[in-house]
Order: structure tokens, then sequence, then C-alpha cells
């Protein structure tokens, strides 16, 4: 399976009296966010599904990567907050769905969490080596045969500036 690791566009700074989950999409954001939506629908990607963070900045660029076409499919995870835990989503989201080597699935969130969950993936545990723009993607391989920990193939790490 290909999991798209996409972290939201530009948001609003953090201010008094503003909840940080309730932060919107600048309109910069949203801007960047579409170009780098309609540059993934012009490389030929579709996603079987997009599951999205449930903080506001997460769902409004989601919203712009269905508008775009990327995929029908949206739904939202508490497993993609600032609290979410890749070992509990594996287990209690990926695992019960039985995705194929076919299957591609964009994942919604927030930094440092998108890096070090793609880290875990890619070398069994977080070392702070990896960094995803606002608005940039990460592409892993999920291997069909075991767990995916330590054990995945990283096929794609573009910020956001190589998609505009």
């Amino acid at each position: 399976m290909e999991l798209y690791l996409i972290r939201h566009g530009i948001a609003e700074e953090h201010q008094p009296g503003l909840k940080d989950e309730e932060r919107s999409l600048t309109t910069e954001g949203r801007q960047k966010t579409e170009k780098v939506a309609q540059r993934l629908v012009k490389l030929g990607l579709k996603f079987d599904l997009i599951l999205t963070s449930p903080l506001v900045r997460a769902q409004q660029t989601a919203e712009i990567l269905i508008a775009a076409g990327l995929s029908s499919q949206l739904e939202t995870s508490d497993h993609l907050s600032f609290e979410g835990d890749i070992n509990s989503w594996l287990k209690d989201w990926l695992e019960p769905r039985k995705y194929t080597q076919k299957n591609q699935i964009a994942l919604v969130g927030h930094e440092p969490c998108l890096s070090s969950w793609a880290e875990i993936l890619l070398w069994g545990e977080a070392k702070d080596r990896l960094l995803l723009k606002k608005a940039g993607m990460i592409g892993i391989k999920l291997p069909d045969d075991a767990s995916p920990l330590g054990r995945s193939q990283m096929f794609w790490l573009t910020p956001p500036k190589y998609l505009l």
C-alpha cells in the first residue's frame, strides 16, 4: 500500500483567544494548497481515501484535495491529531481495513507527527531527520507481508515549492 503523508497548508498564527484546533488556512495557504492539489492531479495521483486530522486547517486542506478530484472519499481520524500514535493507528484503523498493495491512502495532518510517523515506518524509530513543509508530501510504500514499522520504503519527499 502507498501512504501519502500530507501536511496542512499555511494556517493562521497563534492568537490569544483562538484555540489551536480552530486555526484556519490563510488566503495564501489556500492558494498554495490548491496549486499543489492541481499539480498532483496533473501528475496522475488519485487516492482511494483521504484521512484527515480533525483540526480545522487539516480539514480545509483535505477538502481542497477532494475538490481538486484527488479522491471522492474523506474521513476524519483523531489518530492524526497531535496526540495521535502510529501504533494505535495501525492497530485500530489500518489493520482492520485490509487494504491491498494497490491502494493509495492520503493522511492529512501536522508536524512533527507526520515526519515522526514516516521515520518510524522507515527506520523503526523517530530520528528527527525528516521535515515536512506545509502543503508538502512524503510517499511511503508499506510492505504487505508483515508489520510496516522499520520495513517501509520512501518513494516521495517533496516540498510544496516543487509542486507549484
